[in-house]
C-alpha cells in the first residue's frame, strides 16, 4: 500500500484524537455551567467516540504494509 495512506491515517488519529479531547473537554466546561444541560453529555459522548475512533485508525494504520 502506499505510504500516503499510512500519512493520512496517522493524520486522520491525531485529529480525533485532540478534536475528542477537546469535545470532552467542552462538555465539562458546559455542564459546569448549567448542570442541567443535555448538550454538555452530548459533546462528553461525542468526545468518548471520537476517541474511541482515533485508536480504531491507529490500529488500522499499523495493519498497513
Amino acid at each position: 500500500m502506499p505510504p500516503v495512506f499510512k500519512a493520512l491515517a496517522t493524520i486522520t488519529a491525531w485529529f480525533l484524537f485532540i478534536y475528542g479531547l477537546l469535545a470532552i473537554l467542552g462538555g465539562f466546561i458546559i455542564c459546569g455551567m448549567t448542570p442541567t444541560s443535555f448538550e454538555g453529555w452530548i459533546h462528553q459522548f461525542v468526545g468518548i467516540a471520537s476517541l474511541v475512533l482515533s485508536v480504531v485508525v491507529m490500529k488500522l494504520r499499523q495493519g498497513m504494509r
